[in-house]
């Protein structure tokens, strides 16, 4: 197993990053409920990545995601 393989499926980096970019939109225009939920999930159409996303950021606040959201859209180079 690569280190590649090893992380697949931890935190976001399966999530691509128009996704992220709803996800972020829709928590900055607080269009989804905080803290996130698998059926707010689904109700931006990410329920594909919902273990992804839950895993990263359940339980935090709007600010906590909306800084964790853009880290990552910064490191991808968005």
């Amino acid at each position: 197993m690569t280190s590649g393989e090893a992380l697949r499926g931890v935190g976001l980096r399966e999530v691509p990053t128009p996704r992220l970019r709803t996800l972020l939109r829709a928590v900055y225009r607080k269009e989804t409920e905080v803290p996130l939920s698998p059926a707010g999930i689904a109700a931006l159409g990410l329920q594909d990545w919902t273990a992804s996303v839950l895993g990263t950021l359940r339980g935090l606040n709007d600010k906590a995601i909306h800084a964790v959201l853009v880290s990552v859209l910064a490191e991808r180079g968005e």
